[in-house]
């Protein structure tokens, strides 16, 4: 199981002919599956609707489907009046006697309902409210009983005329009729269904297919052992369960993507993007939270102060035999020294101009050496003067240590014996209470304000960001 992930398929398959056949006959085995799951909700279409094939003639003995034995025969009565009208015309015992048995047909028929069996009550129903519509002018408050006893008697058809009625009813009644069917059951106590007879012969392919695949790829990846090679195609064995066909859409979508013939891609892509965009703000407020509270515990718990005094006690251990903390606080403190205090030498200069004239301005000897004539503007003079000395002095002084090989000695001791002495006093207990305090509330404060504010639009945001990379990087 270990060597599986290590495996990878070959990139262009000799057998490619056969991988689009085996494709092709599993989407043809799909699309019975489909049409034998869809058939009894959708027989009346297969029935009324389709007359250039006799779909219900050849599919109906595989649902164990039969005509209805009540509602066949109330339709072969109605033929049967029709040939005695047509012969022996409305007045004749023979018609009499037929209209009776249809009045008693209808009326067990009513009763009984004979469209329960097959779930189509709702078909019946609509039977019913023609008949009333036809008889009393409306659906409602009225008996069906006794429309279907009105409209097969011999009063009614005489006033409204034997040709007429018989056309509605061949029209409206007789094609809801014939929807009506009878399933029959088996010992199982389920309804009979031999779809496997047709399913058979695919099962059998694919579960050859499946054994013969299984068979090259343990002898051709000899750390593969005989259930790794099955566990390799695992989705192909939902195309062998006689269950759940419904989930052979999972292995027919794989094979077409893998013989070329379909790609899933934008389709793969939009639903994880979708998911991602469902589960990633809370996902990501968990996660960053779940992380906050487990160092905030740690910091309670002691752990931060007894990895302070690790680190003080433990040796270092130099890899590559340089002083990275060294050499990156001298880089930085070159660049501050030759980049950035040039920059802001003027605004250091003004503080520095600002706070001496503060000072000197609480002295009364200074002030009064201000009022006298001719000598008021030379303390102003002498003062730019010192600070200007004073700045480039210090600059100069920072530059000289850098660039004087002893003072970059010195300062790498000064840096050391600094973060030795920041060690030492960051284990004193009260300072230790202190930063733990802080620390716990700082994190607790980050909580608050950026991790419960993730917002949704800030991951579609994110997600954006994604799909621009991705498409630059195909461009």
């Amino acid at each position: 199981m270990s060597s599986l992930p290590a495996l990878r398929k070959p990139s262009r398959r000799k057998n490619l002919w056969f991988e689009r056949l085996m494709a092709i006959a599993a989407t043809a085995n799909l699309a019975l599956v489909a049409f034998d799951l869809s058939y009894i909700p959708w027989r009346d279409f297969w029935l009324r609707r389709v007359t250039i094939l006799p779909i219900t003639q050849w599919y109906d003995p595989i649902k164990g489907i039969e005509p209805h034995r009540d509602t066949q025969q109330y339709l072969e009565s109605v033929d049967l009046l029709t040939q005695e009208l047509s012969t022996r015309g409305l007045q004749s015992n023979q018609v009499q006697q037929q209209l009776q048995e249809l009045r008693d047909r209808s009326a067990e028929m009513v009763q009984n309902n004979p469209f329960q069996v097959a779930n189509k009550s709702g078909t019946f129903e609509k039977i019913k409210n023609r008949m009333r519509e036809r008889v009393f002018g409306q659906r409602q408050g009225a008996s069906a009983r006794i429309a279907f006893e009105t409209f097969w008697s011999r009063d009614y058809l005489t006033q409204r005329g034997v040709e007429d009625e018989l056309q509605f009813f061949d029209r409206d009644i007789r094609p809801l009729l014939s929807t009506n069917y009878y399933r029959t059951i088996g010992e199982n106590g389920e309804f009979t269904d031999r779809f496997w007879r047709i399913d058979s012969p695919f099962v059998i392919l694919f579960g050859l297919e499946f054994l013969a695949r299984s068979f090259y790829l343990s002898r051709r990846y000899q750390s593969l052992s005989w259930l790794d090679a099955m566990l390799w195609r695992w989705y192909d064995v939902f195309l062998l369960i006689p269950f759940w066909r419904w989930l052979r859409v999972i292995p027919v979508a794989l094979r077409l993507e893998q013989a070329g013939l379909l790609s899933w891609e934008r389709v793969r892509t939009q639903a994880s993007q979708g998911f991602i965009a469902n589960i990633s703000e809370e996902l990501a407020e968990v996660v960053v939270v779940q992380v906050i509270d487990r160092i905030q515990t740690s910091i309670r718990q002691g752990e931060f102060a007894r990895w302070v005094a690790q680190t003080a006690a433990r040796p270092y251990v130099d890899i590559n035999q340089r002083d990275e903390i060294q050499e990156l606080t001298s880089h930085i403190l070159k660049l501050t020294v030759y980049s950035v205090l040039p920059k802001v030498k003027p605004d250091l200069e003004a503080l520095l101009r600002h706070n001496v004239e503060a000072i000197l301005s609480q002295s009364p000897a200074y002030q009064t050496l201000k009022m006298v004539p001719l000598v008021g503007d030379v303390p102003r003079q002498m003062n730019e003067r010192l600070i200007t000395e004073i700045t480039e002095g210090a600059y100069g002084a920072i530059v000289a240590a850098l660039e004087d090989k002893v003072g970059a000695e010195l300062l790498s001791k000064l840096i050391k014996k600094f973060g030795e002495s920041l060690v030492t006093e960051v284990q004193d207990q009260r300072s230790l209470q202190e930063l733990q305090s802080l620390a716990t509330d700082l994190l607790e404060e980050i909580k608050i304000n950026y991790v419960k504010r993730f917002s949704s639009d800030e991951v579609e945001g994110v997600l954006e960001e994604t799909r621009q990379i991705r498409w630059v990087d195909r461009g």
